[in-house]
């Protein structure tokens, strides 16, 4: 596939490593943000093909809009990108986040929110792993799995395409969309292990087949 326009909202962790990732990769890197002078991650703009603008033509500017921001900010940032049946038609929107915590009522994930409220197809991917993994995907010359849910077929072949651009040797299908809290439920094993068993933040899973 060619390279793509990517809008990534949340430049945090999470946002941030795969905006490198993919920009190493060729991709074109929108940063959609509420101030171009001043916002968390600014230092991305030192990558290749990578620019801010504002999250609505950020947007406007993408065919993927990645969204990696804490759960309940899709509140305000959906009306931020202007009417959302017109800004958001035929875009896919790839949800980075977990709601196992703080969900934006009355849906159960940013996943569910984004299929309810947008008209672009939908995904849930790279919310199992930590950050550390998304800028080094790599164990041992073995690139780690990913994983992602939902009902949209296109936006699934984006979110693989992506995942492997980004290193990882697998993106593995967890199912439709009544996969996503269990996925979400997924990230949580991984985070037990990495902090709550102190195995640390240097671990991943990968799918083993014989």
């Amino acid at each position: 596939m060619n390279a793509m326009n990517i809008a990534i909202i949340g430049t945090g962790n999470v946002g941030g490593a795969l905006a490198t990732r993919w920009s190493t990769h060729g991709h074109t890197i929108n940063i959609g943000v509420r101030d171009r002078s001043h916002f968390k991650g600014s230092s991305l703009l030192n990558n290749a093909h990578t620019q801010a603008f504002s999250i609505q033509e950020a947007v406007e500017r993408s065919e993927v809009v990645l969204v990696a921001t804490p759960p309940l900010a899709i509140v305000d940032i959906l009306p931020a990108m202007g009417d959302a049946s017109s800004a958001t038609s035929d875009k896919v929107f790839i949800d980075a986040t977990n709601a196992v915590r703080h969900a934006p009522d009355p849906y159960k994930t940013v996943y569910h929110y984004l299929v309810a409220n947008t008209s672009a197809d939908v995904v849930k991917c790279f919310n199992t792993t930590g950050f550390e993994n998304m800028l080094n995907p790599v164990y041992n010359g073995v690139g780690i799995d990913v994983f992602m849910a939902g009902d949209s077929a296109k936006a699934k072949n984006i979110a693989k395409t992506l995942a492997l651009d980004a290193g990882f040797g697998d993106c593995i299908d967890f199912g439709k969309g009544d996969k996503v809290e269990l996925l979400e439920q997924f990230a949580l094993a991984w985070i037990n292990l990495a902090i709550m068993q102190g195995h640390g933040r240097n671990i991943a899973f990968k799918l083993l087949r014989r």
